[in-house]
């Protein structure tokens, strides 16, 4: 399967503006040729603490856009946004499928140095999604520093995506826990990542996609770009037969 990483600047707080920028970038893929086309972590307004105003009920604006978008050039949709939900506004990844199905995950580890948990509740739930056949486990951004959420998934996992609002001062954090990710798991890994600024804070990208054996197989830093490569689940399962790490753990 073909995936792309969406690099997006994302406006501040300006979900319309945003949805317009996705698009063409989503369009972009879709002519290269991707299936899976993975937006970062709150693509729709930035890592904003507004949750009241800007969290939207689920089957709303963005989710309407996703699923038009999808069925429109015929590609399944990753990315994130803020929604409600009974127990208060979620920072969560949806998925939206071609035929309209829609998924979601919810972030498992809201960002305290940021404040975040005051804002957004947080998740409780791991998932694992069927993309034509391909295992893709979502993860939300501070979720990527918690190694054991990785590992309980990993025997169901080919592909583990985190999308992100990551910002550049703890880029060698990003770039090094990504890598660690795909080798210790040996599986691909999509580390998506927003660029520009937004209150207050410069973002650098640095989005990648990794190898089950630790090879970079597409990304780019600083830029908006749509960054496109190969995954199997046939790849995966080859590294783990070659190299059988994980059949020694205890």
């Amino acid at each position: 399967m073909r995936v792309a990483l969406v690099q997006l600047d994302i406006a501040w707080e300006d979900p319309i503006e945003n949805r317009r920028r996705a698009e063409r970038r989503v369009r972009e893929a879709a002519a290269l040729g991707a299936r899976l086309v993975i937006l970062p972590e709150m693509f729709t307004c930035g890592f904003s603490m507004r949750a009241a105003e800007l969290a939207e009920p689920e089957g709303g604006p963005t989710e309407e856009w996703m699923a038009e978008v999808a069925s429109g050039m015929d590609v399944w949709i990753l990315g994130g946004a803020p929604q409600q939900s009974p127990l208060g506004p979620r920072n969560r990844a949806i998925l939206m499928s071609p035929a309209g199905a829609v998924q979601r995950f919810t972030k498992l580890h809201p960002f305290s140095f940021a404040d975040e948990p005051a804002h957004y509740a947080a998740g409780d739930e791991l998932v694992t999604w069927n993309v034509d056949g391909l295992r893709v486990t979502p993860f939300i951004c501070y979720d990527l520093r918690f190694p054991e959420i990785f590992r309980k998934q990993v025997d169901r996992t080919d592909l583990y995506v985190v999308i992100a609002n990551w910002p550049e001062r703890r880029r060698a954090h990003w770039q090094a826990l990504l890598l660690a990710r795909a080798i210790e798991n040996q599986a691909f890994v999509a580390g998506v990542n927003r660029v520009g600024d937004g209150d207050g804070m410069h973002y650098c990208g640095d989005s990648a996609l990794i190898s089950p054996w630790g090879e970079r197989l597409a990304g780019g830093a600083e830029q908006e770009g749509v960054f496109v490569a190969e995954v199997s689940a046939a790849a995966v399962a080859d590294a783990r037969e070659r190299f059988p790490v994980l059949k020694d753990r205890r």
